[in-house]
């Protein structure tokens, strides 16, 4: 059992560290963050995005996502609108200079399960790898879903 253990432990650490490299190099690169990336693949799904909706798809605190796409917003890459169906509501869409550094940045994270065809069996058992994870590492107490 500890050989198992010590293979998950580093298969983890592959993962951690492959994620951190990415990051960082999506900031030297493009002057963007892993969750800003995302948010801009979401926002290239459909026109104009409920903030509500991202928030939900994220699974973030209103405020880390809300800083994100502010920094999004003055790098030119989302707009933030008024839904005129809902004055309290915020819609946030794509631009073109948003669209184009999609088009540069490495098709890789996360991300890359809405973009890529995989197989459905494969996913499934990935979810269930990553929600065992959160278990077995003693992290459910910190895990977003659970709060």
């Amino acid at each position: 059992m500890q050989q198992q253990a010590l293979s998950v432990i580093v298969a983890w650490v592959r993962l951690e560290r492959a994620m951190e490299v990415f990051h960082a190099e999506l900031k030297k690169r493009f002057g963007i963050t892993g969750l800003q990336l995302q948010v801009l693949r979401i926002c290239a799904e459909r026109p104009q995005l409920p903030l509500a909706a991202l928030r939900k798809a994220l699974v973030m605190h209103p405020a880390t996502l809300g800083q994100s796409i502010d920094e999004l917003r003055r790098m030119e890459l989302v707009t933030v609108k008024t839904d005129p169906r809902d004055r309290r509501a915020r819609l946030v869409g794509l631009t073109e200079k948003g669209t184009a550094l999609l088009a540069e940045t490495p098709l890789a994270g996360p991300g890359r399960l809405r973009e890529v065809d995989h197989d459905a069996a494969r996913l499934d058992r990935l979810k269930a790898a990553l929600e065992d994870a959160v278990d077995l590492f003693g992290l459910g107490e910190w895990s977003p879903s659970r709060r």
